[in-house]
């Protein structure tokens, strides 16, 4: 059985995807056109940051941070275009 999609909300402007508990939020970021545009994140299920990033015009662009399981930043790395 596949994992149930995260529900979608959309507030200010961010698009919020939320884990499958419907509680915690899984990702959040700004949708442009159907593509992800500017700042994201996304957390674990306890929800600390998993993961931030830049998208343009649903490319990951720039600095991507990897966060460990305290929060705390893990590894950077440069995506190019």
């Amino acid at each position: 059985m596949s994992p149930a999609k995260p529900e979608t909300l959309t507030d200010d402007g961010l698009t919020i995807k939320y884990h499958a508990n419907g509680r915690t939020i899984w990702s959040k970021g700004a949708v442009v056109a159907g593509q992800p545009e500017g700042y994201w994140e996304w957390y674990r299920l306890d929800g600390t940051i998993k993961r931030s990033g830049w998208f343009a015009q649903g490319v990951p662009m720039g600095d991507w941070t990897t966060y460990d399981g305290a929060g705390q930043i893990f590894k950077v790395t440069r995506k190019k275009p």
